[in-house]
Formats: structure tokens, sequence, C-alpha cells
């Protein structure tokens, strides 16, 4: 079974699409555990509604803090930390894990409009994304509208990911998309929980696994699995404004962690991929 962990601060429209094909496209059983920052808008009620375990924060909490706090309370040993402004792909999970466990990884992320197979296929599909999310975007938010965005985007939402699946059933490339984190427990052992200084928590896991595997040499680095492609809608939660966050005095950057040179080594490293 699997724990997947979810921060939410309001976007009732968004988290009902979330949930729809989360609660369709999952195969394996899970447990759904939302981390709610003070929403307003009737969205911890709803994932209550649909039988989730909501834990209640009294404001708008950093991505690590909400990700710990899902750990803390997680039951299973696969871990899944989602961004609530995605759409999950069929049978995401179980491809996720077969890919995984063919390599020996510990920790993986999708693919998406983010990053691709390659820094064609990437321009080519951010290309894309920006055009449908600029123009039909200025219609709205509602729920409506971002179902009607993702269609343009993809036609049929099955036919597209079966058609990156039979490309690349098992294929893995080195990097990260943030919005879809797989992470067994075993890892956290190795490289231990989120860094809640950290708000470029993506990028910190990954140079984390990076600098375990050449110190170390027990764990991989974080791969992409190609064959699994989840839509983000990518910066909606920003666009809309939220709050500042509670723990905004904790964070620091990238460079202040890890210093220039060894950020700039990092990201050379992606951007070589």
């Amino acid at each position: 079974m699997t724990s997947i962990i979810v921060a939410i601060h309001n976007q009732l429209a968004i988290n009902k699409i979330f949930y729809d094909f989360l609660r369709r496209y999952t195969c394996h059983p899970y447990e759904l555990i939302i981390i709610d920052n003070n929403s307003s808008d009737g969205s911890r009620e709803f994932f209550e509604s649909v039988g989730a375990k909501v834990i209640r924060n009294d404001g708008n909490y950093s991505y690590p803090v909400c990700q710990n706090q899902g750990i803390r309370a997680a039951h299973h040993d696969v871990l899944a930390f989602l961004n609530n402004d995605i759409i999950v792909s069929p049978s995401w999970d179980e491809r996720m894990l077969t890919a995984m466990n063919r390599h020996g990884l510990e920790v993986a992320t999708c693919c998406g409009v983010e990053r691709l197979e390659n820094k064609f296929q990437t321009r080519l599909f951010k290309k894309k994304w920006s055009l449908i999310k600029n123009v039909v975007g200025m219609l709205g938010r509602d729920e409506h509208t971002l179902r009607l965005m993702h269609k343009i985007m993809y036609g049929n939402w099955e036919k597209f990911a079966q058609r990156r699946f039979e490309k690349f059933p098992v294929a893995i490339s080195e990097g990260f998309v943030g919005n879809t984190v797989v992470m067994k427990k075993s890892a956290l052992g190795k490289i231990g929980l989120w860094d809640e200084r950290i708000y470029s928590a993506d990028f910190d896991l990954y140079f984390r696994s990076k600098k375990r595997n050449a110190t170390v040499g027990d764990l991989k680095p974080v791969h992409m699995v190609l064959g699994v492609f989840n839509h983000h809608f990518i910066r909606v939660t920003l666009d809309n404004k939220p709050p500042a966050f509670k723990d905004k005095s904790n964070l620091i950057s990238l460079d202040e962690k890890w210093g220039n040179e060894t950020v700039a080594t990092y990201k050379r490293d992606l951007e070589m991929e």
C-alpha cells in the first residue's frame, strides 16, 4: 500500500479535479493524507467527505514542513508526495514502482511538462502549455476551464499516457519533476526527512541523493520514470496569491545550504541530461 501525501491551501476546483483522477487512475490501495494549510473555501471539508485523513494547520506552511507532517502520519512503506495541481495518468503508481524496482531506485519522480526525455521535447511541451494557459486561462480558473485546458493540451488523456508508456515502459533518466515524488521509506534512513529550511525542496532532495550516492554509494540519485507523465498545471496555487508561509523566517536558499559552487555543479548535471 501507498501513503499519498498532499499539501493544500484552498483551490477547491483543482482539488476536485486532482481527486477525481487520483481515484480513477491509482492501482494500488492507498491512504490519502491531506495537509490543509488553513483552507477557507471548503477544500478541507471536501477531502474529509471522501475519506481522506486531513491534518489541519493553523496557517500556510512551506512544502517540506507539510511533507514531514505527512510522513509522521503515514502507515505504509511507499510514500508518494503529490502536488494538488496535477492530473495523474492511468496506472501511475504501478508503473512508477515497476520501473523503480527494475532499476533499484528508492526515490523517483514522473516526467511532465517541466522536464521530459530531452531538451527539444521539453521546450515543445512548455511552449504548447504556456500558450494554452495564457489564452484559455483568460476564461478563469474554475473546474470547467481547467479541464478544458487539459483536454486541449492532450486530447485523449488515456491514449496520450499509453503512448508514452509504450515508448518508455521502464526507461529512466537522472533528474526530477517535483510534482510527483515517490519514495520508499528505506530512503529516509539514508537521507533523512525533508529539510524544513529549504523551500526548493525538490532540488534539495536531488542534491542529497547525489551526495549520498557519491559519498556512501547505497542510494541512487533521483531519476525520472519516463513512461509516467503526470500533468502539472504549474503555478496555479502561486497565481492565486496564497498567504505568506508561517515558517518564512526559517527558510534559507540552496546556496546558503550547499554553497554556490555545489549548486552550480549539480544544476549543470541536470542540464546535461
